[in-house]
């Protein structure tokens, strides 16, 4: 059977921009596993090219098969002794199941045997008819409508007037061609497949464009119906147009660079068209997140930035439409944008009459959970955490700026500003700070408290930032644990695990002089009796997620659960203890030395009563004990010193050492002698061993 290129296209009203590469991308490949599932490709050489545009869904597939293969099938009937009777007869329930498959008794004698005894089963082998394509692209075109991922589903009427139907948008077309031939009896939506499709609504050189065959359908549309088809190609000509169009601005300019935006954008047009536009140089007055974030959302403008990152008073449409004169386009969307603008000035003028502090009443009236509170409460509590982090972490004066910088934090939350613009909350705290003459620590860290926003954000900038940083999201963290506010497997409304890895990256990365449990116990009196004490548990929950960060960053869990197993309060030396714990791992003497450690947990867990790390050296009888004890008296000192100057891979080298008086030890020496002083004895030469050990991390853990 000879090969041909297939086709499908759903020609469908506007789609909605964020979720069409989704859409395209679900369509296509769907179609192309279900069809690869009916053994409809000829080869696993055939490719798939997805297409989607504002009003299409498309999918074009290499080397199908206008028939599946026949396929050999073999099908289990029932167990002879049921199928059989003592002469070797067909039993009626055989003959009605083989009635059922289309045969008789004359196929018994065929019938294959698998299995011995009592086991033994027939079998009935057939040849089963591979699929017609049409049959196969009707299932799959089902399949794929089934599983498309739609965010909001249409109900909508068919012509006939009687048949609804549900799916993203209404759909108008069905192109379904295998080379050159139509598949006229696929069928969906109530729509018959055929070879017409539409181009652009108003650039299209003819309507309908009438497909010759499968693989001229990109170029016929590009040519034809004025519009490119992939997404992927779309969006790399709106690239090199956004770069063309602001070199010809000049000046080093450059287009923003969103690569949400784009994709919405690239969502939106069926053949894009750069123009550059511009608005008033007053505009430029308003802080240049205000205005960016305004032209972007509402607009789906790209904004220019100069050389130092500076937005400038020009910016990039993309529109949909290519006119001759295209002045007309131009002077609209500047017109549209104007308004726009003008709310932004209007905003930030408005919110400059009145302070920062002015407005921390306000958050009083603002609430912030039933069971914690109102923003205002939130402020103190945030204000107190702050003043004990500060106070752990340095003078007066930061003390100072953490409490100030705290209590204002939240109070662009009741600007017109952030009313309207939410994301631009902390931003405009700074802004508004600087403006009633604050200092640039605290207008900094106004904004930078809520920074990490997300994974690979920006920490803050300075001390005061990050006290305030820390203060906020453990408060966040100290009061949702301590209502019983979980994340779950699948939810976390109130990001926790975000708010989590924060704080690590800051203990870590800043490698701050605070212990894990200090910080978390000093922010449980802020709350007063409106929680419980959540502590243990939210101590769990960070070192839980500092493994899942450490694993990622490449980390095996062997050594992530050695270090992390003596849970460390200071996060900033983990990293330092894991690179100890792999370069002690690669020594010869390691898995002997991690072996015998977990051994010794072992004995001291099974001891009677808690064995205390002490030894008298006159009780030492065995010549084994008395070299570990040596070798002990001297390596342990040493590998102290190293431990407390934070030397940890040095620390864990030294301890190598011991592996020879170890190996002897447990060769030589009874633990548990009959004598209790000598077992006693002994006992407290392991338990002072497996401290000197375990300082850096709990080596029983590399033992495998």
């Amino acid at each position: 059977m000879n090969a041909s290129n297939l086709l499908v296209e759903l020609f469908v009203e506007e789609l909605p921009p964020k979720a069409l590469q989704k859409l395209g991308d679900a369509f296509a490949g769907v179609l192309f596993e279900q069809l690869k599932a009916q053994g409809l490709l000829a080869s696993s050489e055939s490719r798939l090219t997805a297409y989607a545009s504002p009003r299409r869904l498309a999918a074009h597939m290499t080397e199908v098969l206008p028939q599946a293969e026949d396929k050999a099938v073999s099908q289990k009937l029932m167990p002879v002794a049921v199928a059989l009777d003592a002469d070797g007869k067909p039993t009626p329930a055989l003959l009605k199941k083989l009635a059922a498959l289309g045969a008789d008794a004359s196929a018994v004698d065929s019938l294959q045997r698998q299995g011995e005894g009592k086991a033994e089963t027939l079998f009935f082998a057939s040849t089963a008819k591979g699929v017609s394509l049409a049959d196969g692209v009707q299932k799959a075109l089902d399949e794929a409508l089934t599983k498309l991922p739609i965010p909001k589903v249409m109900r909508y009427q068919l012509q006939d007037g009687w048949t609804s139907v549900n799916f993203v948008r209404p759909a108008h077309g069905l192109v379904v061609m295998h080379g050159t031939q139509v598949l006229i009896s696929v069928k969906t939506l109530g729509l018959t497949a055929g070879s017409a499709t539409h181009g652009h609504r108003f650039e299209a050189k003819v309507n309908p464009v009438v497909i010759r065959n499968a693989d001229s359908y990109a170029e016929q549309l590009r040519e034809e119906g004025a519009v490119i088809a992939s997404f992927t190609e779309r969006r790399a000509e709106i690239v090199r147009q956004l770069q063309a169009a602001a070199e010809r601005v000049g000046g080093g300019v450059r287009p923003i660079e969103d690569a949400a935006l784009l994709d919405e954008v690239t969502a939106l047009v069926e053949r894009p068209n750069v123009l550059v536009c511009e608005f008033e140089k007053e505009f430029l007055n308003v802080p240049q997140e205000c205005l960016i974030l305004t032209m972007k959302a509402n607009q789906k403008y790209f904004p220019l930035l100069d050389t130092q990152g500076k937005l400038t008073h020009q910016f990039l449409i993309v529109s949909n439409i290519t006119p001759q004169d295209a002045s007309a386009v131009i002077e609209g969307n500047e017109r549209v944008v104007r308004p726009r603008l003008a709310d932004a000035k209007f905003f930030f003028d408005q919110d400059r009459k009145k302070t920062l502090a002015s407005r921390v009443e306000g958050l009083g009236k603002v609430v912030y959970h039933n069971k914690l509170g109102t923003q205002g409460e939130r402020v103190e509590r945030v204000r107190a955490i702050a003043k004990a982090i500060a106070q752990q972490m340095g003078d007066a004066q930061l003390v100072q700026q953490a409490d100030q910088a705290a209590m204002l934090a939240k109070t662009d939350l009741v600007t017109d500003m952030v009313g309207e613009f939410p994301e631009l909350q902390g931003t405009m705290g700074r802004y508004y700070a600087l403006n009633d003459g604050l200092d640039v620590a605290v207008a900094d860290a106004i904004e930078d408290h809520y920074k990490p926003r997300f994974a690979g954000d920006d920490l803050p900038r300075g001390n005061a930032g990050v006290v305030v940083a820390l203060a906020d999201k453990l408060e966040t963290l100290v009061g949702m644990f301590g209502i019983g506010n979980l994340p779950t497997g699948d939810r976390d409304p109130f990001a926790l695990r975000r708010h989590a890895l924060g704080v690590i990256r800051m203990l870590v990365e800043k490698d701050l002089p605070l212990d894990l449990q200090t910080l978390l116990v000093s922010a449980v009196p802020a709350f007063g009796d409106k929680i419980t004490d959540a502590t243990v548990q939210l101590v769990e929950f960070f070192y839980d997620r500092l493994s899942v960060n450490l694993r990622e960053q490449g980390f095996s869990a062997q050594e992530v659960e050695a270090v992390l197993a003596l849970r460390p309060q200071r996060l900033a030396d983990v990293q330092k203890r894991l690179e100890a714990v792999r370069a002690f791992a690669a020594l010869p003497e390691a898995q002997a030395l991690a072996a015998a450690n977990k051994r010794v947990g072992n004995i001291l867990k099974k001891a009677e009563t808690e064995v205390q790390p002490q030894v008298n050296e006159a009780l030492l009888a065995e010549q084994a004990e008395k070299d570990l004890f040596a070798a002990l008296q001297s390596v342990a000192p040493k590998a102290q010193q190293q431990f407390e100057a934070g030397d940890y891979t040095a620390s864990l080298q030294t301890l190598a050492a011991l592996r020879a008086p170890v190996d002897a030890f447990f060769e030589h020496v009874m633990v548990n002698a009959e004598d209790a002083a000598l077992k006693a004895n002994r006992l407290g030469l392991l338990a002072a061993l497996h401290v000197a050990m375990n300082r850096v991390a709990d080596l029983a853990k590399l033992a495998v």
